[in-house]
């Protein structure tokens, strides 16, 4: 999402979109379901630096989750999981 944030910004740069027209477009080239969350939230963003910056957030957060997701099912692929009690009796 960073990447995509910062080619179209140069992309828009010497555009005359502003306002809530440069939000929209934004909105339509970005990936959907970042888009879809962003604006399940309780607050949206509003202006297109708080669209930028929530969008980064949001897959910056995703990514750091998949890491340790990953990380999780190392140890326990490895036998170093927590043990289950036995509940029988």
């Amino acid at each position: 999402m960073e990447e995509f944030v910062q080619k179209f910004k140069r992309a828009t740069r010497e555009s005359r979109y502003e306002g809530r027209i440069l939000v929209e477009e934004f909105k339509r080239e970005m990936s959907e379901v970042i888009r879809r969350k962003l604006m399940e939230v309780e607050r949206p963003p509003a202006s297109i630096n708080q669209w930028y910056k929530y969008a980064t957030n949001l897959d910056r957060y995703w990514r750091e989750s998949r890491r340790e997701e990953k990380k999780l099912r190392g140890k326990q692929d490895n036998g170093t999981q927590t043990p289950r009690q036995d509940n029988r009796a």
